[in-house]
């Protein structure tokens, strides 16, 4: 779905790439859900093994030098890392500097991938995490926890500065972001005045949850008996589970005027 708001077709997943090899000039994914720039609780490739592929690939010529200037990379993180720093006792005190080591390895990551031969780098800012289901749970989904956003705006802030830093490095305009934190906002905050849709009556309430706090959006027990329910029309909420988007919320944020300016410097 993403492919299509960028105007491309969808990238092959690199675990596909021998079986689907006659589709890699429309690009690849090597993305990992539950991944961050750091290992995290998933046993998947961080995002400098996921950028190592891409160089294998590289060096086999599955992709030229030639090609890559004329390629775009996306770059998302989407807060895996400090869901991992919280679930291994992490600290308050300590958020703000593990935050800086986050960016500042996300920035190490960026300019591999330029050195690599890309041109054009969109990474994505993250979304405001105090706004997510998990999070406004315990606020009856009204409103978001102002503390988790406050430490999602200082990583944006240290992401903006670090692309201006890379595009002065390189003396170029390869590098930007993707302002999502914004786009989600345009989304909550214009609801009300039905400017981007009209079907978000709780944009904080997801459509599919569990049964109770054991159990969460696509749980069975031991018999395969279904412990969630699933909203009546999952286009009218804009959080399918407690973490990710609908295809209608993806929609919406996709369709606010900031991100469709950032999708302008694609082209």
């Amino acid at each position: 779905m993403l492919a299509g708001y960028l105007r491309i077709k969808t990238p092959i997943p690199y675990r596909w790439r021998k079986q689907l090899g006659g589709r890699v000039k429309y690009g690849m994914n090597f993305a990992y859900g539950g991944t961050g720039v750091f290992d995290t609780l998933v046993p998947e490739p961080n995002m400098t093994t996921q950028i190592d592929f891409l160089q294998q690939l590289l060096d086999d010529s599955v992709y030229s030098k030639r090609s890559l200037k004329t390629s775009v990379a996306l770059v998302s993180l989407a807060g895996n890392d400090y869901s991992n720093y919280l679930a291994t006792n992490g600290s308050a005190a300590g958020f703000p500097t593990f935050i800086g080591s986050v960016v500042n390895q996300l920035k190490v990551n960026l300019k591999w991938i330029h050195n690599t031969g890309v041109r054009k780098i969109a990474v994505s800012a993250l979304q405001p995490l105090g706004c997510l289901p998990r999070s406004t749970a315990l606020l009856a989904f009204e409103q978001c926890n102002g503390t988790e956003n406050t430490l999602v705006q200082l990583h944006n802030q240290l992401l903006v500065q670090a692309v201006n830093d890379l595009n002065q490095q390189t003396n170029s305009s390869s590098f930007f972001v993707l302002d999502i934190y914004d786009a989600f906002w345009d989304v909550f905050v214009h609801k009300q005045a039905r400017q981007v849709s009209p079907r978000f009556e709780n944009p904080f309430e997801p459509c599919c949850v569990g049964v109770s706090a054991a159990f969460s959006c696509g749980s069975v027990d031991e018999n395969g008996v279904k412990k969630y329910t699933v909203c009546w029309d999952p286009k009218s909420k804009f959080f399918w589970d407690t973490v990710h988007p609908t295809q209608e919320g993806w929609r919406a944020v996709y369709s606010t005027r900031v991100l469709q300016n950032s999708l302008k410097q694609l082209w």
